[in-house]
C-alpha cells in the first residue's frame, strides 16, 4: 500500500460505516421484490462470480423472490481461478438456487485471435461485456430482470466496465460501501470462503482489487463516506486524519469517472429531450 493509502490517524472512525444489518436486509429485500414485480417480472438473473458482491446480491434475490426464481449464472474463462467457480457453486447450493454455467473462453479467444498481444485491460473489459451480454440473453429467454452487483465504492471510483458489470435493470448494492457489503454478508451467514478471501474481479491470474486500486477498501470507504455523504471540506478531512495526497487521488478518481455513472448524452434540439426533460419513473404507466 502507498503512504497516502494508510488509514487515517485522526478522529475518523470505522463506526461511521456501521449499518443496521437486519433493517438494511429488509429494505433491500423489499426493493428487489417490488422493483422486479412492479414491471411484470417474477425472476432475477445474477452473474455469480464467486465473490462477495454477487453472493450477497443472489442472497437478496433468493430472499425476495424465492430461490426457484433466482437464476445464478457462472461464466468462467479458461484462465479464471478454479476456486472462483467452486465458491460460486458453494453460494448457490447454500441458497438453494440452481446455477447455469457458461464458459466464455471460445468467444473471447475467437475475438482476440487476430490480436493475441492485446493487453489485459482490454481483455478484462471484453470479458465483462461478454458476461453481461449472456445475462441479458438469459434475461429474455427466462423472463428475468438482470440484477446488478456493483457496490457504492466501485461506482464512485469508476471501478467497473460500462455495459459490462455496471449494467443492470436494478441494483440493490449500489448504496452500500464495500465494507458494508461484508457486514451484510456476515449477517446473512454467507460462506466463509467467500467472505474471507481477498476481493478480486478474477480477470487474470492473481488479480487483486486492492492491489490494482492501490489502497484498502477500509480506508477508501471511510474517506468516501466523509467526502461524498457528509460533504466534508479538505480542512475537515485533514483534521480527520486523511492525507492530502490520498484525498486528491480519490477526488480525481470520483470526478474523472462521472461519465460512467450518467446515462449517455443526447444532443438537445427539441423542447423535451429524453435524458433531461422527458423523465419518468421506470414503471411509468404500470
Amino acid at each position: 500500500m502507498t503512504e497516502t493509502s494508510a488509514r487515517p490517524d485522526g478522529t475518523a472512525s470505522p463506526a461511521a460505516l456501521e449499518v443496521d444489518a437486519p433493517l438494511v436486509t429488509e429494505i433491500l429485500t423489499g426493493f428487489v421484490r417490488e422493483e422486479v414485480r412492479k414491471v411484470g417480472f417474477e425472476r432475477g438473473v445474477v452473474g455469480l462470480s464467486g465473490g462477495i458482491d454477487s453472493a450477497l446480491t443472489l442472497a437478496l434475490v433468493c430472499r425476495a423472490l424465492g430461490p426457484e426464481n433466482a437464476i445464478p449464472v457462472i461464466m468462467p474463462y479458461r484462465a479464471s481461478s478454479p476456486a472462483s467457480e467452486r465458491d460460486a457453486r458453494l453460494v448457490a447450493a447454500q441458497l438453494g438456487a440452481t446455477p447455469l454455467v457458461v464458459d466464455i473462453s471460445p468467444q473471447i479467444d475467437a475475438y482476440f485471435a487476430a490480436s493475441p498481444d492485446t493487453d489485459r485491460n482490454r481483455r478484462g473489459n471484453k470479458m465483462a461485456r461478454e458476461r453481461m451480454s449472456i445475462l441479458y440473453d438469459i434475461s429474455l429467454a427466462r423472463g428475468a430482470l438482470v440484477v446488478g452487483t456493483s457496490n457504492k465504492t466501485e461506482l464512485l471510483l469508476g471501478y467497473g466496465t460500462i455495459h459490462g458489470d455496471m449494467a443492470h435493470a436494478l441494483n440493490p448494492l449500489g448504496d452500500l460501501y464495500k465494507t458494508q457489503v461484508f457486514a451484510l454478508a456476515r449477517h446473512l451467514g454467507l460462506p466463509a470462503a467467500v467472505i474471507e478471501k481477498a476481493p478480486s474481479a478474477d480477470l487474470w491470474e492473481g488479480q487483486s482489487d486492492e492491489d490494482e486500486l492501490g489502497f484498502e477498501y477500509a480506508a477508501v470507504d471511510l474517506l468516501l463516506h466523509h467526502m461524498v455523504d457528509e460533504r466534508r471540506t479538505r480542512a475537515e478531512l485533514r483534521a480527520l486524519g486523511f492525507a492530502d495526497g490520498f484525498v486528491d487521488q480519490i477526488r480525481r478518481r470520483v470526478r474523472d469517472s462521472q461519465y460512467k455513472r450518467r446515462p449517455p448524452l443526447i444532443a438537445k434540439l427539441s423542447n423535451r429531450t429524453i435524458d433531461r426533460d422527458f423523465r419518468y419513473p421506470r414503471d411509468w404507466g404500470h
